[in-house]
């Protein structure tokens, strides 16, 4: 048992220890798919909400509630994704990787939202792990960007109806 552990342990794949990239991939999966039924929860909750909340307010011609939702929704959206930053954040202090809570903070906002103004402070082995965190950012990023061209189509309808504007889109 132990000749095949050592033997799986040496195996490499094109240079790259084939044991460590299992390792991060399978740590890096559970938290990407951790991080992302968050974001789904989170954004469809809000976004329902939003829709229910303004076609309530455009059936009684309030116009000004539609776009106080628009931009309170975007505060909502936002703390989803600081709170996602959070959760990596967490799960990164919990595998004992970084000691510094700020610097491991600061080391997933910089691979959540691809930005990478820090470099990689994870310990030999599990560098690959930031790739997961970047594919979550980038995920729930899109998401978030197609549930926002949604709202705005109901922004721009309510605001045609305030300005007396036929909405184009309306048969």
């Amino acid at each position: 048992m132990s000749t095949t552990l050592n033997l799986i342990s040496q195996t490499n794949l094109a240079g790259i220890p084939l044991l460590p990239l299992l390792r991060d991939a399978l740590y890096g999966i559970f938290g990407l798919i951790l991080i992302l039924l968050f974001h789904g929860s989170a954004i469809n909750f809000i976004m329902l909400r939003f829709e229910r909340l303004t076609n309530g307010n455009l059936k009684v011609r309030q116009y000004n509630r539609v776009f106080f939702h628009f931009y309170f929704t975007f505060f909502f959206i936002a703390l989803i994704h600081l709170t996602e930053i959070i959760i990596w954040t967490i799960y990164i202090l919990e595998l004992n990787l970084i000691e510094d809570g700020i610097k491991a903070m600061i080391f997933v906002g910089s691979c959540y939202t691809t930005i990478g103004f820090i470099e990689d402070i994870l310990p030999a082995g599990w560098k690959s792990l930031a790739f997961f965190i970047s594919f979550s950012g980038l995920f729930a990023m899109a998401w978030t960007t197609s549930v926002m061209i949604s709202m705005t189509s109901t922004y721009k309808a309510a605001w045609n109806l305030k300005h007396h504007q036929r909405d184009p889109n309306a048969s």
